[in-house]
């Protein structure tokens, strides 16, 4: 689906040229996705990324995995995200969030509804969910209760497949309307990362532009491009 394919319509291009972030807003944020294998040596990495900067939140995202192996790898990063007091999310799966406590659920369209997770999860716990570049899904996983949607992919990515194409334009059309916060996502890096906080964008989402590398100095770079604004 690209913008011109909404059912909502294009969105002019201009707009983003126009917009101005609210001042009431807090300022972008880093989240940081799990690469898929976080076994081994994967506990220290988040120790020295999560050490290296502010991070909001991280997401624990693993497939097709037993969910009792699953709760074991996940238990070290969940106890680091907590002495850091960052929000520890998980990708996917309703059972395995209720399962581990965690702070929040990423659901992809085909991961169930947000009101599904309400009630199993509780009023406290943060929900997200995948819409791609569609404003309508967006608006639909609002009135379904998410706390937050996610955008994207906003440029190439290896870390999954590329179905759906955002533009920056629509971070600055929901900022305006909804209070509701956006997670940028899709290939982001600190070189790319400016446009789509101008943009709007509440959070930046990344994955192997920390792991693939030093991850430290990667969340070092981040946080000197979010602190620029």
């Amino acid at each position: 689906m690209t913008l011109e394919d909404d059912p909502l319509g294009p969105l002019d291009p201009n707009f983003a040229a126009a917009f101005t972030r609210d001042v009431r807003r807090p300022p972008c944020q880093l989240y940081l996705i799990s690469p898929l294998e976080v076994g081994g040596d994967f506990p220290d990495r988040l120790a020295r990324a999560l050490a290296a900067g502010p991070v909001a939140a991280f997401q624990f995202r693993v497939k097709d995995m037993d969910q009792h192996v699953a709760a074991k790898l996940a238990e070290p990063l969940q106890r680091l995200c907590a002495e850091r007091e960052v929000a520890f999310i998980v990708n996917d799966s309703i059972s395995l969030a209720k399962r581990l406590g965690a702070d929040g659920v990423h659901l992809g369209q085909d991961d169930g509804d947000p009101r599904e997770a309400r009630d199993v999860l509780g009023p406290s716990v943060q929900i997200g969910v995948t819409c791609h570049d569609s404003r309508h899904l967006a608006m639909e996983s609002g009135e379904r209760g998410a706390d937050y949607v996610a955008f994207g992919s906003f440029y190439p990515t290896t870390t999954k497949a590329v179905k759906h194409q955002a533009e920056p334009v629509l971070l600055s059309w929901w900022s305006t309307v909804f209070e509701l916060p956006a997670v940028a996502i899709g290939g982001i890096t600190p070189d790319n990362a400016a446009p789509l906080i101008r943009a709007g964008a509440d959070f930046i989402a990344t994955c192997g532009a920390v792991w693939n590398g030093d991850e430290a100095a990667a969340v070092r770079a981040f946080s000197e491009v979010l602190d620029a604004g």
